[in-house]
């Protein structure tokens, strides 16, 4: 199949979401990204049948390996939006907020929402679960501040993911040196060397930015703080629901589990600290358990008489998540599609073709990480297929496994939230609630991380040959 056969459906994807954004705006590639990545995973699969006899059950096969690696992530996703409705209707997320405005500088507010993240991301070596919790609550009370929802989101990103990227309870981090031929702990010692100094220079740049913001006025904090304490019940009490969330994660308990703890934990607040709360749904006409479940699965808004405040309150439970859903599916079965197709292992096959020494083979490394994220829309998925396609060729140049598994990571795992349509693009934006296209600017660690690779790659810090081909243990 030729290049530009193989490369036809991702251009008319991107062709067709830069369109949208050209005249709907950067909001309408939520909204149309699903339809349009089916119509491109329909085209592929026509294609490749059609006009090249692509059996059926290699289609079939491609849909079932994308569909296993993504599937996982839908419990994941609906828990997501229970935690976060729980959380904030149980007083947890109001009270971070309320502490946060009492305690935190405003103008040093971005660095140490960077800084917070990263060391709970390293703890609990989950970025998706920081995200959905703390950062929630830093959301609210940088956007109480004065801050743009992109250099909020884009510092609780960057820090999240600077955690998730070193820690050694990451599942991306244990994949990367597992995938790749090395001991975990020597492929976290080699991504310091790119992740240190990324994520120094975020640092750097987020104190700077919040001295330069023009923050709000600090009588509209202290609004803030009375209508949430006229509003809930602010106890230090509600410290328990995330108390139980660490101690599930140090525990070592399945995501899911984790997810649950929490999302019951914080339904329990609620009928124990939020009477008001629960009495309001009650006298809507429903019962207990109907209250439980309204909480849980659908929408609901609490009128605090702040304008900024009511939609920071407003939760979406677990039918918040459907959309996000359906747009992962949807771009389970674009990756499916393109490697059932046989365009996938087209287009990489053109990555790889006459690569030699550190330079040209590192560059390609990322490129194809960023493409691999964009065509298979799931970080795990691409970094077990980078990690295969690049290990004969380390191997063959005399280059150290390690130096694959950093590149994976510098260019897989930290890049997968920038993408509109990957799974974590999609939930990071829906959890936040700022577009993925609006915060993309923002998150200068994921940004920089690749390019601190590249860069170690050209100059050549740390980076030698073996003297006889072998990927290390």
């Amino acid at each position: 199949m030729p290049l530009i056969v193989a490369l036809s459906p991702v251009i008319l994807l991107l062709a067709a979401l830069i369109t949208l954004i050209a005249i709907e705006g950067a909001d309408a590639v939520q909204d149309w990204s699903a339809p349009v990545l089916l119509g491109a995973a329909f085209i592929s699969c026509t294609v490749s049948v059609l006009f090249y006899r692509r059996p059926l059950k290699a289609l079939r096969l491609g849909m079932m390996k994308s569909f296993k690696q993504i599937l996982p992530s839908f419990p994941v996703l609906l828990l997501i939006g229970a935690v976060s409705a729980t959380w904030m209707l149980s007083g947890t997320v109001p009270l971070l907020i309320d502490y946060g405005l009492k305690v935190l500088n405003p103008t040093m507010f971005l660095f140490i929402t960077c800084a917070t993240c990263s060391v709970i991301s390293v703890l609990t070596g989950s970025s998706w679960t920081t995200i959905a919790t703390i950062g929630v609550a830093f959301m609210g009370i940088g956007t109480v501040m004065g801050y743009s929802d992109g250099w909020v989101a884009g510092a609780i990103i960057s820090g999240a993911y600077f955690g998730d990227k070193v820690s050694p309870l990451s599942d991306t981090t244990v994949l990367a040196s597992s995938s790749t031929g090395v001991r975990l702990f020597t492929h976290i010692r080699y991504l310091m060397i790119t992740s240190v100094p990324a994520m120094l220079m975020a640092l750097a740049v987020f104190a700077i930015a919040g001295f330069a913001s023009e923050l709000s006025d600090s009588n509209d904090a202290i609004i803030i703080e009375q209508a949430l304490e006229a509003n809930f019940n602010l106890t230090p009490w509600l410290l328990v629901v995330p108390a139980l969330t660490v101690i599930t994660i140090f525990l070592r308990f399945n995501t899911n589990i984790v997810l649950v703890v929490s999302a019951l934990s914080g339904l329990a607040a609620t009928f124990i600290f939020q009477p008001d709360i629960v009495n309001g749904f009650i006298e809507a006409g429903h019962s207990m358990s109907g209250t439980a479940a309204r909480i849980l699965l659908t929408d609901t808004a609490t009128s605090t008489g702040s304008e900024i405040l009511d939609p920071l309150v407003a939760t979406g439970g677990m039918a918040g998540m459907i959309p996000t859903v359906k747009l992962v599916a949807a771009a389970m079965v674009f990756g499916g599609a393109l490697m059932g197709s046989g365009m996938l292992s087209t287009i990489t096959e053109a990555f790889t073709r006459r690569l030699d020494g550190p330079r040209s083979i590192v560059s390609a490394t990322v490129a194809s990480g960023l493409f691999l994220n964009s065509c298979t829309a799931d970080q795990y998925l691409s970094i077990i297929i980078g990690g295969n396609l690049y290990r004969k060729i380390y191997n063959r140049n005399r280059l150290e496994s390690r130096l694959l598994s950093r590149s994976l990571e510098d260019s897989v795992s930290v890049t997968s939230v920038l993408i509109p349509w990957n799974s974590c693009g999609v939930t990071h934006s829906a959890v936040l609630g700022v577009s993925t296209l609006v915060y993309l600017p923002y998150c200068l660690f994921n940004i920089l991380s690749p390019l601190m690779s590249l860069a170690m790659a050209w100059t050549g810090y740390r980076i030698r040959r073996l003297h006889t081909a072998g990927i290390e243990a």
